[in-house]
């Protein structure tokens, strides 16, 4: 029986029932303090630095602010410095403030070239299914989950069922990918995709560009998937 993209890839990480290996994970200052904290109270180390990237975006200023030290609200500043400090400890490459790499935590893995087809890619952030857009898996985690994949580079994870949602014709003039995301989200409701795995098919999502379709994959976390 043929597979879809999705269980192609999940076949292919799949260490054990339940557990996954993944090939990519993204860390910001947010979700990341309290997983470092747990690995330094256990004497652990973080298991695949080479797969594990950096960055600050929740707490960065707009106004040109160019060294966490100088970021005014204090818990931001708080926030990122402990980024920074764990990262340098845990031998994590970090795109901070400064960097002409920093940005946007599911933008800088495309721009970087880091995300892939084909690849899971984990971050302690709800829209990481953003990637989705490049034929990889990719979801968000939670804290102690961010802590696991830091340590032993797989994640505890039940396979989701899968939805395929298809789209028959061209997106009229005027009618932008999260006009249709945001259309098929009130059709299915805030709950319809939860414990799902969804692919997009059909003619309007081929016709997009790949900003259009990180756009349609960054909003799938907001119908629960």
């Amino acid at each position: 029986m043929a597979q879809s993209l999705f269980e192609k890839i999940w076949a292919a990480h799949e260490v054990s029932d339940g557990l996954i290996y993944i090939d990519l994970h993204l860390v910001h200052e947010v979700t990341s303090p309290q997983a470092f904290e747990g690995l330094r109270l256990e004497g652990r180390e973080v298991r695949r630095p080479d797969k594990t990237i950096a960055t600050a975006d929740h707490n960065v200023p707009t106004d040109g602010t160019a060294v966490s030290r100088l970021i005014a609200d204090e818990l931001s500043r708080k926030q990122v410095e402990a980024l920074e400090a764990n990262c340098e400890e845990f031998g994590i490459p970090i795109y901070s403030l400064g960097s002409d790499r920093q940005g946007i935590v599911h933008v800088i893995g495309p721009e970087l070239g880091v995300t892939q087809p084909g690849m899971t890619i984990v971050c302690g952030d709800s829209h990481t299914g953003t990637h989705g857009a490049f034929g990889a898996i990719a979801f968000g985690i939670g804290t102690s989950e961010v802590e696991h994949v830091l340590a032993t580079q797989c994640l505890v994870q039940k396979r989701p069922k899968t939805m395929r949602i298809t789209y028959a014709n061209e997106l009229r003039e005027g009618v932008t990918p999260k006009d249709l995301i945001l259309a098929t989200i009130g059709r299915l409701g805030t709950g319809g995709m939860v414990g799902h795995a969804v692919e997009y098919a059909g003619p309007a999502i081929e016709a997009l560009s790949m900003e259009g379709r990180l756009t349609i994959c960054n909003m799938t976390i907001e119908g629960g998937g």
